[in-house]
C-alpha cells in the first residue's frame, strides 16, 4: 500500500421499543451506518448532556448498547472516514488530511473497501449525505459525470455533498452527477483565485447573513461566506436550511426501493453540527445554545425520521443501526453564531480534552452506539472500539471477505455485547500526527506547535512524551510520565512497532523528570 496515495413525527417511546432486551442468534442483516459530523458525547443525553434535548438518539443508546470507549481514529472527517471506509489506519495514506472540495478521490480504486465488500456479500449497497473523500481525477469538470467517484469504490447509489457545508461547490452530486444543473450556467470551482466580478465576503459584505471569523471570506451562497471559490449553477445550489430534509428524503426513498431478497448497506453522513449551522427555521430557538445546538437537536429529527420510516416499512427488525460521529466536538469553526457566548455550563466534550483537531482524548473519543432489534440487549459497554474495526467486524457478520493486511480487527462480538473485550490498543491521529491509546492509558509524543488553534480547542502539542491515566484522570490533566517512565518506555515500544518509521520525532526530546 502506498502511503502516498441523520417536527417530531415519532414519540421517543415509540423508538424505545426499537431493540429488544432478548438477544437471539442473528441473521444477515440491513445495515445501517449513521455518522454524524464533529459531534461529542457530551451534546447527547445518553453521554449524560442536559443542554440539548436528543430523545430519538438516546432511545436508540438506552436500547442497545452505548459505548463508554468509542473512538475515531482521527480528530477530523476526511482521514477519520478513509479509516473507516477501508479499513486502514489514515495515516498510512499521506494525503488523507482534511480536503478542499474540488479535491480528487482519496480513497484508490483498487483497494478493498467496505463497501466493495457488502456488495459483493450480496448487498444493496448506498452513500448519503456528507462525503469528503474527494470526487473526479484532480480537475473535476462539474458540468460532466465525475469520475472516479464513491460509486466507484463500492456504493451502487449515491447523494452526497463533495465535501463540508462551508465548502463549495455548494450542490449535490447524485451518481457523479450534479443534481438540477442547467447546462446553460455551468459550474466553476477554484480553491486560489476568485472568478471576475463574483462577490465574496470581503468584497460585499452587505450580502451576509451569517459573519465569518476566520477562513470563510470567499465565495457567498444563500447568504453564507464558504472556503472556495464558485460561479455558476445557480439552480443546482442547496439551500442550507432544508439540506436535513432533503437528505432524509433521500434516504428514505433508498429504504422505499428496497426488497426482502437483498439486504442493503446504507452510510448515512449527517451534515450536523459542522459550520455553518443553518437548521430548519423549525429547529431554531429549540435550545438556548443558538444555532449550534439547534442543528443537534435537528440531527436527533433526522435519526428519529429515518428510524420510523425503518419500522413502518418494516424493516427496522432486521436492520442493525450503527450512531457515531467523525470526531470530536468544536465550538467556533469559522463562523460568528454565538457558540462560544451561549455555551455557559454545557461541555461537549464530556470531561475530556482537547477536541476536534486535538491529540487529547477529546479529538477522537466519540459518541457510538449499536442497536439491532430482537438481537442486541440493553448494555453500557466500557470495551475500547474503533470505527477502523467495522470492516472486519460486519465482514464477520455478513460472511464478507475481509482481506488480509487490514488494520481493521474482528470485534463483532463486541459490536453485538456478547464481550467486553475490545481493543487493547490503537493509534489515533490529528492532523498529520499520532497519540496511542492503550489500556487505560494515552500516550501524547513531543510535537512542536502551538498550544492552541484559533477555535481554542487545545492541540496536544508539547515537548516530551506525555502519559495520562484515563480511568482516574478523565480530562488529561496529570501527566505521570516522570513517576511512571517504564510504563512510558513499554508503550513507546509498543507504539514504535506499530507505526514504524512514520513517526519521527518532531522537536528534540526534553528529558523526563
Amino acid at each position: 500500500m502506498n502511503r502516498n496515495h441523520l417536527l417530531y413525527a415519532l414519540p421517543p417511546l415509540a423508538l424505545a421499543a426499537s431493540c429488544s432486551e432478548h438477544p437471539q442468534e442473528p441473521t444477515r442483516p440491513n445495515i445501517l451506518l449513521i455518522v454524524a459530523d464533529d459531534l461529542g458525547m457530551g451534546d447527547l443525553g445518553a453521554y449524560g448532556g442536559t443542554a440539548i434535548q436528543t430523545p430519538h438518539i438516546d432511545s436508540l443508546a438506552s436500547q442497545g448498547i452505548r459505548f463508554e470507549n468509542g473512538y475515531a481514529t482521527s480528530a477530523t472527517s476526511t482521514p477519520s472516514r478513509y479509516a473507516l471506509f477501508t479499513g486502514l489506519y489514515p495515516w498510512r495514506n499521506a494525503d488523507a488530511k482534511i480536503l478542499p472540495g474540488d479535491a480528487p478521490l482519496l480513497i484508490p480504486t483498487d483497494i478493498p473497501t467496505l463497501p466493495k465488500m457488502m456488495q459483493a456479500a450480496g448487498y444493496n449497497t448506498a452513500a448519503i449525505g456528507k462525503w469528503h473523500l474527494g470526487m473526479g481525477d484532480g480537475n473535476v469538470d462539474w458540468n460532466r459525470e465525475i469520475t472516479p467517484s464513491a460509486n466507484t469504490v463500492g456504493f451502487d447509489y449515491t447523494n452526497l455533498i463533495a465535501a463540508t457545508n462551508d465548502r463549495v461547490p455548494t450542490v449535490y452530486v447524485k451518481n457523479g452527477l450534479v443534481e438540477g444543473l442547467d447546462p446553460e450556467d455551468p459550474i466553476q470551482v477554484d480553491y486560489e483565485k476568485n472568478f471576475e466580478g463574483e462577490p465574496t465576503a470581503l468584497t460585499n459584505p452587505e450580502m451576509l447573513k451569517m459573519k465569518w471569523h476566520h477562513g470563510h471570506n470567499c465565495s457567498i451562497v444563500n447568504g453564507i461566506p464558504r472556503i472556495g471559490f464558485m460561479k455558476g449553477g445557480e439552480k443546482a445550489r442547496w439551500v442550507d436550511e432544508e439540506m436535513a430534509d432533503y437528505f432524509v428524503a433521500e434516504v428514505e426513498n433508498f429504504l422505499d426501493r428496497q426488497s426482502s431478497e437483498k439486504p442493503f448497506f446504507l452510510y448515512y453522513g449527517l451534515h450536523q453540527p459542522h459550520v455553518p449551522r443553518a437548521p430548519h427555521a423549525r429547529f431554531v430557538g429549540k435550545t438556548d445554545l443558538g444555532p449550534r445546538g439547534d442543528a443537534v437537536v435537528e440531527a436527533d429529527w433526522c435519526v428519529g425520521e429515518v428510524i420510523a420510516h425503518l419500522e413502518e416499512k418494516g424493516l427496522l427488525e432486521n436492520t442493525l443501526v450503527i450512531f457515531t460521529s467523525d470526531n470530536g466536538p468544536v465550538i467556533n469553526d469559522g463562523y460568528y453564531d454565538d457558540a462560544e457566548e451561549r455555551l455557559g455550563d454545557h461541555d461537549p466534550k464530556a470531561g475530556t480534552r482537547g477536541g476536534k483537531y486535538s491529540l487529547y482524548d477529546g479529538g477522537t473519543h466519540v459518541p457510538m452506539i449499536v442497536c439491532w432489534k430482537g438481537h442486541i440487549a440493553s448494555k453500557v459497554s466500557p470495551a475500547l472500539v474503533s470505527q477502523l474495526d467495522f470492516f472486519a467486524s460486519l465482514g464477520k457478520l455478513v460472511g464478507g471477505e475481509v482481506p488480509e493486511g487490514l488494520d481493521s480487527r474482528d470485534y463483532l462480538d463486541v459490536l453485538l455485547g456478547k464481550t467486553d473485550a475490545g481493543r487493547e490498543d490503537l493509534v489515533l491521529e490529528a492532523q498529520g500526527k499520532l497519540a496511542y491509546r492503550s489500556g487505560q492509558y494515552a500516550l501524547i509524543p513531543p510535537y512542536e506547535g502551538p498550544e492552541r488553534n484559533i477555535t481554542k480547542n487545545e492541540l496536544g502539542n508539547g515537548p516530551s512524551w506525555r502519559l495520562y491515566d484515563l480511568t482516574a484522570d478523565r480530562g488529561q490533566q496529570s501527566d505521570l510520565a516522570a513517576e511512571h517512565s517504564e510504563e512510558v518506555e513499554r508503550l513507546k515500544a509498543s507504539f514504535l512497532s506499530i507505526v514504524g518509521d512514520y513517526y519521527k520525532p518532531a522537536v528534540e526530546e526534553e528529558p523526563l523528570k
